[in-house]
């Protein structure tokens, strides 16, 4: 159990760039939390009179230039980030609440949106540090993990190699090249000079190309349901509920674990990808059961083993995720990219067979004592 209250974090520029910012955020036991430039100090903001208000602090961690390293101390923060971006740092605003305006890669008029930035997300309690690398809203600068522990003991996430994000443009483009369903166009490239900025999951292409691979799942849903129309579909919570055996009703055409338990309707492409609509959603009538085997129906449509495989997710084949010809391809391209195949590619990446692969790029230890951050190429 994590009883320092504080935990040093080194930051290492591995990119070309001259300079590294870094910038820390989250909700400490004080509220809205920002790390002072300085690396040590805790700023929280105020709430503001008016919408976009100017941080009001200089957070703008300068982590120095290629081949540069920093240490920064961080108290106990949840729902945390570590931002990075390269020559220039990030600018936030914050909201009456207060709130923090965050950075967005879908907002064209953002005063971030031409920048090369990215992100590790985090929390530092006092049960655990748990950190991880996320591809969940789109691929930018490689973010590579070391934790080490108070006994000694390392742990790591490589993430993408320094061409990483080349590579996977190069394979969504590829594969819309291959089926014509929009793939391609999740890469994002430069105004200036044409080069990759970044790619976007298929959530956040949805958001800059409504109707971006809209109807996408449609018959493979469809095929799924016809199997479990004539066969039972058994979903291992886990958990203390253990097994839940369900069918698609006949009548109702839902796919039905009990009364008690769960039903199901057929998800949408847009409900497969965000993982939290539609049958997924955690809205009137979801139970914590229910939800838990929505994760893992989530999960296996967009891994596309659900024609395969009967058992989930305790029966899954880490080989046999994304083989099929519809499937999350913006998942299947992150995770032959990244080095050991580890990183959040949609939202319940980490859901998998209790003895399988972990997919999910996390780190997590009761008693942490030094996360080292590589940016823009694995640690050595």
């Amino acid at each position: 159990m994590s009883s320092s209250g504080t935990l040093q974090i080194v930051l290492r520029n591995s990119t070309n760039a001259g300079a590294l910012y870094a910038h820390i955020t989250g909700t400490s036991d004080a509220g809205l939390f920002v790390l002072s430039a300085d690396g040590h100090t805790a700023y929280h903001p105020a709430s503001p009179a008016q919408t976009l208000t100017p941080l009001g602090a200089d957070c703008a961690i300068n982590v120095g230039g290629a081949g540069a390293t920093r240490a920064v101390t961080i108290p106990y923060v949840s729902g945390g980030r570590v931002w990075f971006s390269k020559d220039k740092p990030l600018t936030f605003y914050v909201n009456p609440g207060p709130a923090l305006v965050e950075p967005s890669a879908l907002n064209a008029s953002d005063a971030n949106y031409g920048l090369d930035w990215g992100f590790a997300e985090f929390t530092f309690n006092r049960s655990e540090l748990y950190v991880n690398v996320s591809y969940v809203d789109f691929v930018s600068l490689p973010v590579s993990l070391r934790l080490e522990n108070a006994s000694g003991k390392v742990t790591s996430v490589a993430g993408m190699p320094a061409d990483g994000l080349e590579r996977v443009a190069a394979g969504l483009t590829a594969q819309g090249q291959k089926d014509g369903a929009g793939w391609d166009k999740l890469v994002v490239k430069s105004a200036e000079g044409g080069a990759v900025l970044r790619a976007l999951s298929p959530n956040s292409g949805a958001v800059v190309s409504p109707g971006l691979l809209q109807g996408y799942f449609d018959k493979s849903v469809d095929a799924v349901w016809a199997k479990y129309a004539a066969e039972d579909l058994t979903v291992n919570t886990q958990f203390k509920w253990g097994d839940a055996k369900g069918r698609v009703d006949a009548t109702s055409g839902l796919l039905d674990f009990g009364e008690n338990v769960g039903r199901f309707g057929k998800p949408s492409t847009g409900d497969i990808f965000s993982c939290n609509s539609g049958p997924f959603s955690h809205g009137d009538g979801a139970t914590d059961e229910s939800l838990n085997i929505g994760a893992r129906l989530a999960a296996a449509f967009n891994r596309s083993t659900l024609l395969i495989n009967n058992v989930q997710p305790e029966g899954e084949d880490v080989a046999k995720y994304y083989q099929a010809g519809v499937t999350n391809h913006y998942a299947r391209v992150c995770h032959e990219t990244t080095v050991e195949g580890r990183g959040y590619a949609f939202p319940y990446d980490d859901v998998g067979p209790s003895k399988g692969v972990d997919q999910s790029g996390f780190l997590n230890d009761p008693n942490p004592k030094t996360l080292t951050i590589g940016v823009g190429a694995p640690l050595e």
